[in-house]
């Protein structure tokens, strides 16, 4: 049966059709629905908030995973997921073969179950001989484990419920901590037309830790205004401009990523600037 679904957020709105609903799941933590729609494949939303599509995915995960893959100045070794339990970024770190260990930490278990059965495109990540997984408080994890990652990417849902922790001045402190030196983080940091003041705030508390930092834009059609940012940031080099590049076999496997648009993704229109200059 047809069914259109709508995300609703900060007074902004968007609606898919869909054909079916496979995944409905009260967890202790959250609301998890998959439906398969009608031209976006399959459809994952948590409380009510889109989280990804098959259709464009890639765009999201392949940046989350390359900017600050990208941007370390030493050759990445040991990778941390904070969240993303769909597997998206998991799958894009394992393209690198020079990552010797993954780590994930996501809180609700019932969401890697989810896509494991109803997005295996994104789940396949979890395949991946190198990952650890770890269901638990992000925000905890990293406390624990000073000095020990390469890279840290924080694939947060929006800042509420338990996502909501991973958006404080103190979170972004401990991030810091848990980085080897010249180490790089990547970090959900919402979209500047829906939620600026989220944003706005991220990259503030980058720039309080981190010598070098940024906000870079990702063209989502299925995020509420087309856009969302990842913030980037470093003690060891200009997290815009990018260490090394993919190789001819490497860029074949990228859909989205190239070092023109790592470098094109933090120069970003006026108004969001003087947004993040304040």
């Amino acid at each position: 049966m047809e069914r259109w679904v709508s995300e609703v957020n900060a007074g902004w709105g968007l609606t898919v059709k869909t054909t079916q609903q496979l995944c409905d799941i009260q967890t202790p933590y959250q609301h998890i629905e998959i439906f398969e729609t009608v031209n976006l494949g399959h459809l994952m939303m948590l409380d009510g908030i889109v989280q990804l599509s098959s259709y464009d995915e890639f765009a999201y995960h392949e940046m989350m995973a390359n900017l600050p893959f990208y941007s370390c100045a030493h050759l990445p070794e040991k990778a941390l997921v904070i969240g993303g339990g769909d597997g998206g970024v998991l799958r894009e770190l394992g393209k690198h073969p020079e990552l010797k260990s993954i780590d994930i930490c996501e809180i609700d278990g019932e969401v890697i179950k989810a896509a494991r059965e109803f997005l295996p495109e994104t789940a396949c990540g979890y395949d991946d001989e190198r990952v650890h997984i770890h269901v638990g408080d992000g925000s905890l994890f990293v406390q624990e484990h000073p000095g020990s990652y390469d890279i840290i990417i924080v694939d947060s849902t929006d800042p509420a419920g338990p996502g909501e922790p991973l958006f404080g001045e103190a979170f972004y402190g401990n991030l810091k901590k848990a980085l080897k030196p010249g180490g790089v983080i990547g970090t959900q940091a919402e979209s500047y037309f829906l939620l600026p003041e989220i944003a706005q705030r991220v990259v503030k508390f980058a720039g309080t830790f981190f010598k070098s930092y940024g906000f870079a834009q990702i063209h989502v059609p299925t995020y509420p205004t087309g856009v969302i940012g990842c913030c980037v940031a470093s003690d060891e080099g200009d997290v815009r401009e990018p260490k090394r590049f993919p190789d001819e076999a490497m860029q074949k496997k990228l859909r989205y990523y190239t070092p023109e648009v790592h470098r094109g993704a933090f120069m970003l229109p006026g108004f969001a600037r003087e947004l993040f200059e304040k």
